[in-house]
């Protein structure tokens, strides 16, 4: 099934989610009048968005390609109506970014009107940064009425950032197993070489420490999981199991609120 020769970019081909060559980040020699035009949507996090780098000669560039035009899923959490410009603080769980959309038309107040505070609703809209705060100037919202839409969502962002960071350039490797385990009560689990390529690694002890957060009952504690018993449990060092949980944290896939405790960001 997974075979060497299978395109991972397929898998969201016609979906706008991969960029293309067109929308890599510019080199020296990049034409902006001529790429301008060019754009691709983009699912992203809030914490996703914070990190962008924004300027007004190349706009938003992000993973390194074109980062202008995104879609976030979240919670509204407040409602500003300054008609006819209506201003959403939106929260996915990673952070809050303010959504800008502007109604002139009876269909556009239709569809601002139907959005109230606690509603997940998906975003789609430009990156715009003033005074070194970026916020999303939103060209369609819509409420969210399948909430596997909002895990979808994150796996959607999770692939992405994988694809245009590790996967981008030629560097997808099958990974290469040993035959060392690491012992869990439940299963074993392939356990990785130190000197593995990073998409090999995130294959490895990343999805397992990943897994092993979104075990139902981990996602039960409120505070997540204590890194000790998270060791403990996949019989893993701590000094490595901590690296790879800043690793996760870092992506936005787990969080924690005193570095200590750590819980799925997808599945809480």
């Amino acid at each position: 099934m997974y075979s060497g020769e299978f395109d991972k970019a397929s898998l969201f081909a016609g979906g706008g989610f991969v960029p293309s060559q067109a929308t890599a980040a510019p080199s020296s020699s990049f034409s902006i009048s001529k790429d301008r035009n060019v754009r691709t949507l983009l699912p992203m996090t809030v914490k996703q968005i914070n990190d962008i780098s924004i300027n007004d000669e190349s706009g938003a560039y992000g993973d390194g390609v074109d980062s202008n035009t995104v879609t976030i899923v979240g919670l509204v959490c407040d409602i500003q109506d300054k008609e006819p410009q209506f201003v959403f603080l939106v929260d996915d769980g990673t952070g809050q970014v303010e959504c800008t959309r502007w109604a002139h038309e009876r269909l556009e107040f239709i569809e601002v009107n139907q959005i109230v505070r606690g509603m997940y609703v998906r975003v789609y809209g430009h990156l715009k940064s003033l005074q070194d705060k970026i916020s999303l100037n939103a060209y369609s919202m819509r409420p969210v009425t399948d909430f596997n839409e909002i895990t979808s969502h994150f796996i959607e962002c999770i692939y992405v950032h994988m694809y245009n960071t590790k996967l981008r350039g030629g560097m997808i490797t099958q990974p290469q197993m040993t035959n060392s385990t690491i012992n869990t009560p439940s299963k074993d689990f392939q356990a990785i070489p130190s000197n593995q390529s990073s998409i090999d690694r995130w294959m490895s002890i990343d999805q397992i420490v990943l897994n092993f957060l979104r075990r139902p009952e981990c996602l039960a504690i409120n505070n997540g999981v204590h890194c000790n018993d998270i060791a403990r449990q996949l019989n893993l060092p701590i000094d490595k199991l901590m690296e790879v949980l800043e690793y996760l944290n870092e992506n936005s896939l787990v969080y924690t609120v005193d570095e200590v405790h750590y819980k799925s960001a997808v599945n809480a």
